[in-house]
């Protein structure tokens, strides 16, 4: 079986900074910070003034990892069983149900459940659900 570590200090900064993340552009720009709808609208047909600021957003989102293993020295061990061909499909799949379900788990999750929304709340139960049974059926049958 699989153990995690319990870390609530990390995530309530986490997710407290998530936040303050989204609440900062929603001021700043009045944009949602839905990530598949900033990194979608980096490419033709889009091209807006907004350009230069989804392009720093996504760079942050790249950066990020970088900046944290200057500072710490390292990076959090991970392990990823699946192969290539999984990932590349996890990952089509993935892009696919975020522009299917217009939108992705920042911006429906953070973002549209913060302004009540009806259909980002439909949205996060389904992925959270399908995250669930995910997991439940990769830890009992294999």
């Amino acid at each position: 079986m699989v153990t995690t570590s319990f870390t609530p200090i990390a995530s309530l900064v986490g997710g407290a900074m998530i936040g303050l993340a989204a609440v900062l552009l929603m001021w700043a720009t009045g944009r949602i910070a839905g990530v598949s709808g900033i990194a979608a609208r980096l490419f033709p047909p889009y091209e807006d003034r907004e350009f230069a600021g989804r392009l720093a957003f996504v760079a942050g989102l790249a950066a990020a990892p970088v900046l944290v293993r200057f500072v710490t020295g390292g990076l959090p061990e991970q392990t990823i069983a699946a192969g290539p061909a999984l990932l590349i499909v996890g990952g089509l799949l993935t892009g696919f149900g975020s522009v299917w379900g217009s939108g992705c788990t920042s911006g429906h999750g953070v973002c549209g459940l913060s302004r009540l929304s009806v259909r980002s709340l439909v949205a996060t139960i389904t992925f959270m659900a399908a995250g669930m049974a995910t997991v439940f059926l990769m830890r009992h049958w294999s």
